[in-house]
């Protein structure tokens, strides 16, 4: 259950500092106003689906590193 935890942390976390990168500008302009666009774009999905597919590419890294780090602790 640690683990879960861990991993949702870490996922809030890339959404937040994602969304914050990306989007500096209207987050600082108009904040209200990027929120509303959010639910009248395209892919209104499309944050969680990005962050999802970082995520993806962090956890495989990870993965890797592990996998070579056992390899070489033997």
């Amino acid at each position: 259950m640690i683990n879960l935890k861990k991993e949702l942390v870490i996922f809030l976390i890339l959404f937040v500092v994602t969304s914050v990168v990306v989007h500096l500008s209207a987050w600082m302009a108009n904040p209200m106003f990027h929120m509303q666009a959010l639910f009248s774009h395209v892919i209104p999905y499309h944050p969680i689906l990005y962050v999802f597919l970082i995520y993806i590419i962090i956890v495989v890294l990870r993965v890797v590193l592990f996998l070579v780090l056992k390899l070489f602790k033997r």
